[in-house]
């Protein structure tokens, strides 16, 4: 039996202006600093007309505490500012997840 412990996802879902000048710099700069904080577990990401990154926490407060770091209120701003068109976010409950991976015959 494998225990599981729930967590949090936070999926941040947008639509990027025109104006994207130090976005991605501003995006690997994000992600380094969130790998530092307190109760960070991952992040996925994807990108073509719509953008979904989807962030992992251990709790609701790590999440609270991430949404008002420094640097991150900065981006927040730069992203309504300049980056974005809009933004939507959504923060979940994961309560179970489970996996597919296809293994490749040796045959």
């Amino acid at each position: 039996m494998i225990h599981f412990k729930p967590y949090y996802a936070v999926i941040f879902t947008s639509s990027q202006s025109k104006h994207t000048n130090g976005y991605i710099e501003m995006a690997n700069k994000m992600e380094l600093l969130a790998k530092q904080q307190d109760g960070y577990l991952g992040m996925e990401s994807a990108r073509d007309s719509l953008g979904i990154t989807v962030s992992y926490w251990e709790s609701l407060e790590a999440i609270k505490k991430w949404k008002q770091q420094s640097e991150h209120l900065q981006a927040q701003l730069k992203g309504r500012e300049d980056w974005y068109n809009w933004y939507h976010v959504r923060i979940c409950k994961v309560e179970r997840e489970y996996e597919f991976t296809k293994v490749e015959s040796t045959i």
